[in-house]
């Protein structure tokens, strides 16, 4: 199997998409209340980047993924 098979077969285990998905939601999170918290909170969305926010969450479930996968392939 090459590589990217590999890779690809790895990245879509379930078991590896949910922890990868829930740690992107708890980082995500964190740092949108860290960035754009005060503009929420005062109603002022009209400034918000919202594709800088989809950034701050797929981001970390790529960071995540990505290691995991490393990880994995590191043991066998």
């Amino acid at each position: 199997m090459t590589e990217s098979r590999v890779f690809l077969s790895l990245l879509l285990e379930p078991q590896l998409l949910l922890r990868s998905l829930k740690l992107a939601i708890v980082v995500g999170t964190v740092l949108v209340v860290i960035n754009y918290g005060d503009l929420i909170l005062r109603g002022d969305t009209e400034k918000i980047e919202w594709y800088k926010i989809a950034l701050t969450y797929i981001v970390p479930y790529c960071v995540s993924s990505y290691s995991a996968i490393m990880n994995s392939v590191g043991k066998k």
